[in-house]
């Protein structure tokens, strides 16, 4: 291990296995200036649960002696209100409603439907003019949106 600053790729090292126990994977490691760890995680099925973050965060302390890395560490779940980070999370969304902010402004809620490295493909339905008709109708669109015009994607929550 080394002295001083956390690293990003040795944190990931000391908790790939553990992580992958639980059931999770990796959404993010950050370690800012202050040697401020944080461990983002999602479970492949269902929910990080506190469970989960404790026995990551003691995995953390075990690997690095927190008196000679002198660091601050949080472990948290990604949760609904980040965007996504990882295929992974994208993979898990299919087939649910996605809160899609575009570069530009353009703003979409829509069911995912599929995910690569390169796109999404969205399905979604819109208000339109049709020829011949006076009120607007319910058009039914499926588009494959590439992830380089797209700022973020987030589960969409429906409060009603």
């Amino acid at each position: 291990m080394t002295e001083g600053k956390m690293k990003k790729e040795e944190i990931i090292q000391a908790v790939e296995a553990a992580v992958a126990e639980r059931g999770c994977f990796i959404v993010d490691v950050t370690v800012n200036a202050m040697n401020d760890v944080e461990i983002v995680l999602e479970k492949e099925d269902g929910i990080v649960d506190w469970d989960d973050c404790a026995a990551i965060d003691k995995v953390v302390h075990e690997a690095f002696d927190q008196d000679v890395e002198d660091y601050s560490l949080t472990v948290s779940s990604a949760g609904l209100d980040r965007p996504f980070k990882v295929l992974k999370q994208y993979l898990k969304a299919v087939g649910s409603k996605v809160d899609v902010k575009f570069k530009g402004g353009r703003r979409l809620v829509a069911l995912l439907k599929a995910a690569t490295e390169e796109a999404v493909t969205l399905q979604y339905t819109a208000l339109e003019a049709v020829e011949g008709k006076k009120k607007k109708e319910k058009v039914e669109h499926e588009e494959t949106c590439p992830l380089a015009e797209i700022n973020s994607v987030t589960p969409y929550i429906d409060f009603k």
